[in-house]
């Protein structure tokens, strides 16, 4: 984790930490002491969903092992409500890291974005190739990376 307090943002303050502050308001979905989750005032589709975590980090890495497992933990639940709200029996989990990502607000957050009809998340995937060695000296990066993370 980095040395920061899990108060302030490095990068500065956001949007989402005046919502946190109670500066700016929201539509409310769910809180608990690790998380926050509100409607998103640009949906894609009705139901769209922010979470975020009070752990004030930019990006995804910074975030600590708690509130990681936090988010993790209530993903899923807010999932099924937007799901049972909405009517939606398809979704997208969204989460960019960085203005080359498309991350616009610079804290932590994730999209729960319910498909419905022609509304929601529309993705433009273009898969490459992974050739066997490149794949055999990526994982060995990867290994060697993750080989060097606190446990």
């Amino acid at each position: 984790m980095p040395s920061q307090s899990p108060n302030v943002n490095p990068h500065g303050p956001s949007l989402f930490d005046r919502i946190l502050d109670g500066s700016l308001p929201c539509h409310k979905v769910y809180e608990d002491e690790d998380v926050l989750a509100f409607l998103d005032i640009f949906p894609l589709s009705p139901g769209h969903t922010l979470v975020i975590p009070k752990e004030r980090r930019a990006f995804l890495h910074e975030l600590s092992d708690e509130a990681s497992a936090a988010i993790g933990w209530v993903l899923p639940r807010i999932a099924r409500a937007v799901l049972a709200a909405t009517g939606a029996e398809s979704y997208n989990v969204l989460q960019n890291n960085g203005h080359a990502a498309h991350q616009a607000v610079m804290h932590v957050h994730f999209h729960i974005i319910p498909k419905i009809g022609t509304q929601g998340l529309g993705v433009g995937w273009q898969p490459g190739k992974l050739g066997d060695s490149a794949a055999t000296a990526l994982c060995a990066q990867l290994h060697a990376a993750l080989a060097g993370e606190p446990s």
